[in-house]
């Protein structure tokens, strides 16, 4: 990217100065010089980074839990079939904590920021729950390993909503118009880069340190409890890094880029509202949501039905397909039945579970590898396009999954280790191309293109409301994915892997119906009856 200055010389804050001429008085008639002098300055690239850089801490956090959870959920004693309803936990966070985050943080300004002081609470609770969901046996004597996992996955969860739409406000609030591409492709770039190394993790100490990969049963094996231990260390660093290196705009200096009202916004914040005022002006704002939100949803709820699916049944997919394990090894009632699970078993499962953070970690360096020209992509041929074109690579990818099934055993180099696998499992890492691609674009093109279509002094509320496009269609997931595995592919996860893939193209086609709007300005924002939750 073109703006890219030597790491010696970045800047402390990331806030372009601001300064105005006392000497100059521009003539409040004449609308060109008024809306000059207010301009959002333009950020240098290495500002950008850092109002971002956060979000590979939360990311290398979600990649870890993606990649790992079942993993943990069914070592501690949950069906295949179940899986789905434990990770429910993860979408009903998203559809409870965003929107109140979002309105509490455009409601908030003290000496800490704006949206900083909900960015580190977050993850410091994230952190904590990261420490303690892998050593739920510690917990035995006094709740069932299964149940105190389930609920640190919930605090996870919602500590990593608490972070997450901070972040993506943080970034409309700092980052001019004309530069939301650029940064929100930063931001999906360190997203990524933070998934690589989240998703790698496991399988380097076991590979590379040597921690075994295998657990007892009711346990979780140790490369995964210190994989987590190094990921809560991550995400701490990361964010304090944004947190001390990025100064917000005082409520002036905002206002008078975002072309705001301050004297009707001091007059909303001072207006005290009973609990049923504030439930009503929040449905009021989802009622009268941009046209562009609500035709984003349908995209985004076949896209987000597909992630759902993948990051809960990948790993027993390709331990049954790949590595040939009988999918009665998922069944808690089968395993009580034999007692310990043979060595031979724990071995496949354990050899899959680490290949899974493999091929995770590769579609998130091929989507970090596309967020690099996404941008420049999107400006070509244009959002939509790139968004639909993106989406069906991913689609495609889920569908060949079938194509690569076991195989001979094959070494293969990844440059800090070399490890035997079978073929099928070199193969799979072809379908991730297509799998990152559309995850680079989910990451990014949606943001790009709500971002113009919301109103300055509602930005975190709107960004908060649209994470219910994101929870809703895994609620939906999570409600009968397990179901359908169970009764018509017979707890054979692959199937499910290639329903997956059907709906990313359906969220393909859908994308052609959004249109695009022009960036909101403060006319459009002087909804000032319309209060938040």
């Amino acid at each position: 990217m073109a703006g890219i200055v030597p790491a010696d010389t970045m800047p402390r804050i990331t806030r372009a100065p601001h300064r105005i001429n006392p000497v100059f008085t521009p003539d409040i008639n004449n609308k060109q010089a008024v809306n000059a002098m207010n301009k959002q300055p333009k950020l240098p690239f290495w500002q950008v980074w850092n109002v971002s850089l956060g979000f590979l801490g939360v990311q290398f956090g979600f990649a870890l839990q993606n990649a790992n959870a079942s993993r943990i959920l069914s070592d501690l004693g949950a069906d295949l079939h179940s899986l789905s309803l434990f990770w429910i936990v993860a979408p009903l966070m998203g559809l409870v904590v965003q929107p109140i985050v979002g309105s509490a943080s455009d409601r908030t300004w003290n000496r800490f920021g704006r949206r900083n002081p909900y960015i580190l609470f977050g993850a410091i609770a994230a952190a904590l729950g990261m420490a303690f969901m892998p050593n739920a046996g510690i917990a035995v004597a006094f709740i069932a390993p299964i149940l105190f996992g389930g609920v640190m996955l919930a605090l996870m969860d919602a500590a990593f909503n608490v972070t997450m739409q901070p972040f993506r406000a943080l970034v409309s609030d700092m980052v001019p118009s004309e530069q939301r591409t650029v940064g929100y492709a930063v931001q999906s770039l360190l997203i990524n880069i933070g998934a690589v190394m989240g998703s790698m993790l496991p399988f380097i100490l076991t590979n590379v340190i040597g921690l075994e990969n295998t657990s007892r049963s009711g346990e979780v094996a140790p490369s995964v409890i210190w994989a987590f231990y190094l990921g809560a260390s991550v995400l701490l660093g990361s964010v304090l890094w944004t947190v001390f290196r990025t100064k917000e705009y005082a409520p002036a200096e905002y206002n008078a880029y975002k072309g705001i009202d301050a004297d009707a916004v001091a007059r909303e914040l001072a207006e005290r509202k009973s609990l049923a005022q504030r439930l009503g002006g929040f449905f009021r704002l989802l009622v009268s949501m941009p046209k562009t939100m609500r035709q984003l949803a349908l995209v985004q709820f076949f896209s987000w039905f597909s992630l759902f699916i993948m990051w809960v049944y990948t790993t027993p997919a390709i331990t049954q397909h790949v590595w040939g394990v009988e999918a009665k090894w998922f069944d808690s009632h089968y395993l009580a039945s034999v007692g310990e699970v043979p060595a031979h078993i724990a071995a496949a499962k354990g050899a899959a579970g680490d290949w899974v953070g493999i091929i995770f970690a590769a579609y998130s360096l091929f989507a970090a590898l596309f967020s690099l020209v996404l941008a420049r992509v999107a400006n070509t041929i244009g959002r939509k396009l790139t968004y639909a074109l993106s989406l069906l690579a991913g689609g495609v990818g889920y569908m060949s999954f079938m194509l690569f099934q076991g195989g001979e055993a094959t070494q293969v180099n990844l440059l800090v280790t070399q490890v035997t696998v079978p073929s099928g499992a070199v193969g799979l890492l072809l379908p991730m191309l297509g799998v990152g691609i559309a995850w680079a674009a989910i990451l990014a093109m949606p943001y790009s293109i709500l971002s113009d279509a919301l109103p300055a002094s509602k930005t975190g509320v709107y960004m908060g409301i649209f994470n219910f496009t994101i929870a809703a269609p895994q609620i939906v997931s999570a409600l009968v994915a397990g179901p359908i595995l169970a009764t018509l592919f017979d707890n054979q996860a692959i199937y499910i892997i290639m329903l997956a893939g059907v709906f990313m193209v359906c969220g393909a086609i859908s994308v052609f119906f959004v249109r695009e709007q022009e960036p909101v300005t403060a006319s459009a924002d002087g909804d000032g009856e319309a209060a938040t939750a």
